[in-house]
């Protein structure tokens, strides 16, 4: 008898779990988020992914991330979006490398369900419901005066730009050209358009200096041309008369702003970039799309030899432990 009683209180126990178990008490839907950038293997990206990692932690979201090899490489970042989707991302956060040549994977992406949302660099897309980044024309005038505050007399330009049709480079030149020319006092001697290459940037910039022996000012636009051209400008051991402004922290360019071959760097958060677009990837999957807003502009600054030591500068090179 009392064996029978503990078998029935048993199954009576079961029961109840197994009638318990409905939605209400199920665990958490744990979303899937893509995260495809122009390249995996520059610092910039490293601190992206940094940051991405660490929301997709705090949200419990599976994250993937991927980037082609170049930064010139719309193809294969046309593929990667395709993939997510065949993989089943439900929010894809993405870095175009051609706004307009994207467009059209980002377009079918949305169409067939998933949520987007742009860091970085812009794609032309109606679909992206938040763009997170750096102002880049802003960003642009800010490097062009960080040089006509610090360079007396009149300014000789050297412009090394990168693919041109990255929406976030034409956006920076375009802000620099802008605010030389109301400057009155500086004058554009020439422009390159590089590759997303160190290697490649410092001579491109080699035969710029050798064209145009009158520039005393370099302008480049991202990490890895400003790479290039801080080593340009060493080859050719002319640091004294020649002020460079460069984009984004880097082991080279750091050195550079010690050792005289670059004067300012222009150093965006792309921790901040990384992780504000996952967080808001998880924002859209969860109901609360209607809390983004269009555009978040990321913090911007100058870090020069006055205050690369400083407790700001430090910040800003060092944000974060990139592994």
């Amino acid at each position: 008898m009392r064996r029978s009683k503990y078998l029935a209180l048993c199954g009576a126990l079961l029961l109840s779990c197994l009638c318990g178990c409905g939605p209400d008490t199920a665990l958490p839907v744990r979303h899937s988020v893509a995260l495809i950038v122009k390249s995996n293997d520059s610092e910039f990206f490293m601190s992206v992914f940094a940051g991405a990692r660490a929301a997709a932690t705090e949200y419990n979201l599976d994250l993937t991330i991927a980037g082609p090899e170049t930064e010139e490489d719309y193809e294969t970042q046309n593929w990667m979006i395709d993939q997510a989707v065949e993989d089943g991302a439900e929010a894809i956060v993405f870095s175009a490398v051609g706004y307009e040549e994207n467009a059209a994977a980002i377009d079918a992406a949305a169409e067939s369900g998933v949520h987007i949302v742009s860091i970085d660099s812009g794609v032309g897309s109606d679909y992206v419901s938040s763009y997170i980044g750096t102002d880049n024309y802003a960003a642009g005038k800010m490097a062009a005066q960080a040089a006509l505050e610090r360079v007396e007399g009149a300014l000789r330009v050297g412009i090394v730009n990168y693919n041109e049709g990255t929406a976030n480079g034409q956006e920076r030149v375009q802000g620099a050209v802008d605010a030389l020319e109301e400057s009155g006092r500086a004058q554009i001697a020439a422009v390159t358009t590089t590759l997303v290459d160190a290697p490649r940037a410092q001579t491109d910039t080699i035969a710029l200096l050798l064209d145009h022996p009158e520039i005393n000012v370099l302008i480049a636009f991202n990490e890895p041309t400003s790479v290039g051209v801080a080593r340009a400008i060493q080859v050719l051991k002319r640091s004294d008369d020649i002020f460079f402004v460069g984009f984004d922290s880097n082991v080279v360019t750091i050195d550079g702003l010690q050792n005289g071959c670059v004067d300012a760097l222009i150093v965006q958060n792309p921790y901040a970039m990384g992780y504000l677009g996952v967080e808001s990837a998880y924002k859209l999957l969860t109901g609360q799309g209607g809390s983004l807003e269009p555009v978040v502009d990321t913090s911007t600054q100058i870090v020069d030899r006055e205050n690369i030591f400083t407790m700001d500068g430090q910040k800003a090179l060092f944000a974060f432990d990139q592994y």
